[in-house]
C-alpha cells in the first residue's frame, strides 16, 4: 500500500492518530482463478482508516497455479498412488503431468 519499511509506516500512522495493531502471522496466501499469490514470513499490519480496515501486508512473495481434479485423477490412474501424494508432486512440478507420472513411477 505505502511501500518501505513497516516499522516506519506505522510509526508515520501512529502520528496521525490511526489505530495500528500488528498480526503475528505465518503466512498470508490470497487466492485468484488463475492463481495463489503466496507470502511467506509475512509482515501485516491492520490500520483503521475512516471505519475500514485498511491492511498492509510485506514478505517473500511467490505464487503457485492451484492443481487442477482432473489432472489428479489422471496422474492417481497412471501411478496408482494416492491423491494427497499426487497432489504435492503436482504442487511441486508446477502442475507438469508427464514428470510427475514419470517421477512417482519410479518412486515405486
Amino acid at each position: 500500500m505505502f511501500g518501505g519499511d513497516p516499522k516506519k509506516i506505522e510509526k508515520m500512522m501512529k502520528k496521525l492518530n490511526m489505530n495500528i495493531q500488528q498480526v503475528p502471522a505465518e503466512m498470508v496466501v490470497i487466492k485468484t482463478k488463475e492463481k495463489d499469490i503466496v507470502i511467506s514470513n509475512p509482515e501485516v499490519m491492520i490500520a483503521d482508516m475512516m471505519g475500514k480496515e485498511v491492511y498492509q501486508i510485506s514478505g517473500e512473495v511467490s505464487e503457485s497455479v492451484p492443481v487442477n481434479e482432473d489432472d489428479v485423477k489422471l496422474v492417481m490412474d497412471q501411478t496408482g498412488k494416492d491423491r494427497n501424494t499426487v497432489v504435492k508432486k503436482l504442487e511441486e512440478l508446477n502442475n507438469d503431468l508427464a514428470k510427475a507420472i514419470t517421477e512417482l513411477k519410479e518412486n515405486v
